[in-house]
């Protein structure tokens, strides 16, 4: 038995877009990046948060009846949630009956995750499938990554892993035999671009990127485009010319923008960074598409 925990936010099953066949992918939580676009910003804090989503509140007054700290009042048809007060201890959602209350992360075991994942393993080798770890960031909570890899090896799975590239070159080296493909953001071309859109330096992710593709680590770059951000011809062609210098590199992946961050933003108490609100046509997409296949004869796909 592995006791190793994390915090997992959720369990996708039937993943089709997390790397080859069908997968089933675990989001951890925890990032050390602040992307502007955030599609996932529940991923963020490494702790388990409180998501509020006030239509469906029926106003029955049990959370307000068991929260120890008073977080909650009903005011007529209004529901105030007080976040500071908030130690999100999670009885108010066990006892929400509409679900306008629910508990983003839990504490799972190794052995509780690789339990929900083999539970599909025939759709894995009908498929060529099998697990994806992905965040937030992975490698924020290493030991349990790693783990959660090893014990999957184990059982014979495939496996990935989604990256931002942003931990320590050290900490790769030990994962990495246990990674079929890891699936490697490439954010932004211009560094300067990089540290204002994400809030963290680019030169490690670059370096990280090379010296796994020298150890022979295979990898799929990929590539969130976001309208007026980095939706540019010159940043298709660095995409193009990064994929070039790689030995290894299996695809590039576009990730085109969608809004469901704001949403979700709103539903845990959190500002919303980027003003874009429209999901890209798929004319513009496949525009970006083509920009990229253009200047490489790596495979180019709508991730």
């Amino acid at each position: 038995m592995t006791r190793t925990t994390g915090i997992v936010f959720d369990i996708q099953k039937f993943s089709i877009h997390d790397g080859p066949g069908i997968r089933t992918t675990v989001f951890l939580k925890g990032c050390p990046l602040n992307c502007l676009w955030c599609h996932n910003p529940e991923s963020k804090q490494g702790k388990p948060e409180i998501s509020f989503i006030s239509d469906k509140c029926i106003l029955c007054g049990y959370c307000v009846a068991v929260c120890p700290n008073r977080c909650h009042t009903i005011d007529g048809k209004n529901h105030v949630y007080n976040r500071r007060l908030c130690q999100r201890c999670g009885k108010c959602s066990s006892e929400c009956y509409s679900k306008a209350l629910e508990v983003i992360g839990k504490e799972m075991t190794v052995d509780e995750v690789i339990s929900e994942v083999l539970k599909d393993v025939p759709f894995y080798e009908t498929s060529n499938g099998g697990m994806t770890v992905s965040g937030g960031e992975p490698m924020a909570q290493f030991q349990f990554t790693k783990s959660l890899l090893e014990e999957a090896k184990k059982h014979k799975l495939h496996t990935c892993l989604e990256t931002s590239g942003f931990a320590p070159m050290g900490k790769y080296r030990k994962i990495m035999k246990f990674v079929d493909i890891f699936l490697y953001d490439f954010k932004e071309s211009h560094p300067g671009n990089h540290l204002k859109c994400t809030g963290v330096p680019q030169d490690s992710i670059m370096k990280n990127l090379i010296e796994l593709d020298s150890l022979g680590v295979k990898t799929v770059l990929r590539c969130p485009i976001i309208p007026e951000m980095n939706d540019r011809k010159s940043h298709f062609r660095e995409i193009a010319n990064l994929a070039n210098r790689l030995s290894n590199i299996i695809e590039i992946n576009i990730l085109a923008y969608h809004p469901l961050g704001k949403s979700k933003s709103a539903r845990i108490g959190a500002d919303y960074l980027l003003a874009c609100s429209e999901f890209p046509d798929e004319d513009e997409i496949r525009d970006w598409i083509d920009s990229v296949q253009s200047s490489t004869k790596t495979s180019v796909k709508k991730g």
